[in-house]
């Protein structure tokens, strides 16, 4: 760990806040259901779609800092599907008629705790698929070279690491398995592109 983000924990421990003083993240948004080939057949509100294993959309949004490392975070505790997981995305659920660009850019800005970041990059689509969960996946990266003040309710734990730190880290820490396979997918788009 470089340590240089003022952390709210120590990543290493799995200590820190883990944002019990927020109010819990609402199950009652409304949310859109999609097809297999994306195409929106209907609405939910998201805890319903969760538990019915309801396909919908999310995006996916690897920032990096002006030195070039990747911002990677702890989920609270509170969250509703993988709690107290890492991740190296910040990102989430489309609203109801949400465009995947704009939930990048709204999901990006709230989670890293910023205004008036630049517009993210889309770089491909995929659709995530693992047992009864299913959403098609809009991947992005942003350049982030303002000072991160992560949403309490997002976020327990976060640094910036480097390629090499986060490769490290990928065989010891517990991370979400769709932003895990979108880190995958995005090396290997790397290789191609």
């Amino acid at each position: 760990m470089n340590g240089t983000s003022g952390a709210y924990g120590n990543g290493d421990s799995g200590s820190g806040g883990d944002g019990e003083d927020a109010a819990p993240l609402s199950a009652d948004e409304i949310i859109d259901i999609v097809d297999e080939h994306d195409n929106v057949v209907g609405t939910s509100p998201r805890g319903l779609a969760y538990e019915r294993g309801l396909r919908h959309r999310c995006s996916f949004i690897l920032a990096r800092d002006a030195e070039d490392r990747i911002f990677v975070h702890r989920r609270t505790a509170r969250k509703l599907i993988f709690p107290s997981l890492y991740d190296m995305f910040v990102g989430g659920v489309l609203g109801a008629g949400e465009s995947y660009d704009e939930a990048a850019l709204r999901e990006a800005e709230e989670e890293l705790g910023v205004t008036g970041l630049p517009r993210p990059e889309p770089l491909f689509r995929f659709l995530y698929e693992d047992g009864p969960r299913s959403w098609w996946s809009a991947v992005y990266q942003v350049r982030c070279e303002l000072p991160v003040r992560p949403q309490r309710e997002e976020v327990a734990w976060y640094d910036f690491l480097t390629e090499d730190e986060l490769a490290a880290r990928l065989a010891e820490w517990e991370w979400v398995p769709d932003g895990l396979a979108a880190y995958r997918r995005l090396l290997r788009w790397r290789e191609d592109h």
